[in-house]
């Protein structure tokens, strides 16, 4: 089904910005609002139409997932008047911003939980998860199921002097909120209205969605950010939310509810195995029942892809470092329907394994040592000058990752059946080879067909009739691909767009 665009364009690319690592302004090797101001100009040019920003409110962690003060900048990134310049600059050029929004948990210095801790009888005590040992264990939530985005298995911990445990899911500097409580969600919601309307950020990010209640009460789930996504919608129609929710599609669809985006896991691990494995299973059709999932939901829901974050292993290191692979995971990123988001240096090759620190190295702008861009945070290991083309190498060379990125986006924002975010426009092709991906991208007017070749052999491909249609080579990743009465021939890791001649 083909949509017709709205009058204020969903974003069709987006980046994220782990904000340590990209750009560093003042020399202090953090990298920094003003750092990223200062780029702008560079992902403009890039194609990127929304950027993703992770935490930046006080905290005392590398990461600021630890909250101390929702209204603040940490001093290390900046103040609110570089953050207004930033957004300022970002919608000058037509972009727009979504900012990280942590309200499952905060820091145990947050001020709501240090008077929280002061006993029973304390205004904000109810803010937070509290319980005495015996009715824990009563209920049988002493312990917590394991998951991919938080490992912890006792999630209850001493306060001490106090005869009740405090749940923390993630560790026991990160309390979650308890949003049994109206006064919390109203203090959450002033938080949101400020941010929306004072500070004129475009969109929130809501890191661990599927958690905002606790195991035992996850049945609120939905309630709870159905509720959030009125408000959102209160405050400022045209606000975008986009939720964290690490589970299958049947888990994930009913938070389309209240929240216009998810992340869909599912597919970004799905993305990963065929880079690694060079075979896909069902891709496609598994690809169209997780759409047909979450359109019983809601129909104009935004599927939130990508090839990895700042949670996961990069996918350069998936790739085993082959640029021509990771070529392949962009030409499939940037040709599926979906909101496709980037993180930062993919678009270079960057490389990193865990733990965390190493999958958030700092970005690679030039190929000098002392680049007082480089926010030298710490001191890389796996994207090094050595190990990674920096970006002003790369611009330079047409063949380059980067360059091969900047065509893709461009493609996508030029085809409409690719740039198309609502209401997935996606028809499997008729091949059954295990080592390519092919698909239709429908249109009325100017649909296309995309081949990824999986493998490194050059691959022949047999043309249905409703194939041989389209003729007419709109991106190739290597010249060397044909397109011949009946017949495709695509070289090893090669991708090819084809319109109808």
């Amino acid at each position: 089904m083909f949509v017709t665009p709205d009058a204020a364009p969903t974003p069709r690319v987006c980046y994220e910005i782990f904000i340590r690592s990209f750009c560093d302004s003042n020399g202090d090797g953090i990298g920094d609002l003003n750092g990223i101001t200062s780029r702008l100009d560079y992902l403009h040019e890039l194609g990127i139409e929304a950027i993703w920003l992770t935490p930046f409110h006080p905290s005392g962690s590398y990461h600021k997932y630890d909250v101390n003060n929702y209204y603040e900048i940490d001093p290390e990134y900046g103040t609110l008047h570089d953050f207004r310049r930033l957004m300022h600059a970002v919608h000058a050029r037509g972009m727009k911003l979504y900012m990280d929004l942590v309200i499952n948990h905060t820091s145990i210095h947050h001020p709501w939980f240090q008077e929280a801790r002061k006993g029973a009888d304390n205004p904000y005590r109810n803010y937070y998860w509290w319980m005495l040992p015996e009715r824990i264990e009563a209920l049988g939530v002493e312990k917590r199921e394991e998951t991919a985005d938080a490992h912890v298995i006792f999630p209850w911990h001493d306060n001490p002097g106090d005869p009740e445990k405090y749940y923390a899911m993630f560790w026991n500097g990160m309390p979650d909120l308890n949003y049994d409580s109206t006064e919390l969600r109203k203090e959450v919601y002033d938080i949101a209205r400020f941010w929306l309307s004072d500070m004129q950020v475009d969109g929130f990010r809501l890191d661990a969605a599927r958690h905002i209640y606790p195991p035992w009460l996850r049945s609120k789930n939905i309630e709870f950010w159905q509720e959030f996504g009125q408000v959102v919608e209160r405050i400022r129609p045209d606000a975008y939310t986009v939720g964290e929710v690490w589970a299958k599609a049947a888990e994930v669809a009913p938070y389309f509810k209240g929240l216009k985006a998810n992340f869909h896991f599912d597919l970004c691990f799905a993305l990963q195995k065929m880079i690694q494995s060079g075979k896909q299973e069902n891709f496609v059709e598994s690809l169209r029942q997780d759409y047909a999932i979450f359109g019983s939901e809601n129909p104009d829901f935004i599927d939130a892809t990508m090839l990895s974050n700042h949670d996961q292993v990069r996918i350069g290191s998936l790739a085993g470092g082959s640029i021509d692979k990771m070529k392949l995971a962009a030409a499939l990123l940037l040709t599926l329907p979906g909101q496709p988001y980037i993180y930062y240096g993919e678009e270079i090759g960057m490389l990193g394994q865990k733990p965390d620190e190493r999958i958030r190295e700092p970005f690679v702008w030039t190929e000098h040592r002392h680049d007082p861009q480089r926010a030298l945070w710490i001191k890389p290991r796996y994207s090094r000058r050595g190990t990674v083309r920096p970006l002003a190498v790369q611009q330079a060379d047409p063949a380059s990752l980067y360059n091969h990125y900047k065509r893709l986006i461009a493609l996508r924002k030029t085809l409409p059946a690719l740039g198309q975010v609502h209401r997935p426009n996606l028809q499997a092709a008729d091949t059954k080879d295990k080592e390519l991906v092919a698909f239709i991208r429908s249109h009325p007017t100017e649909p296309v067909f995309v081949v990824h070749n999986l493998s490194k052999k050059v691959k022949q491909l047999t043309l249905s009739p409703k194939e041989q249609a389209f003729t007419q080579i709109l991106f190739q990743t290597f010249d060397a691909t044909h397109v011949q009465p009946g017949k495709l021939t695509l070289p090893g890791f090669g991708s090819v767009v084809l319109g109808m001649g």
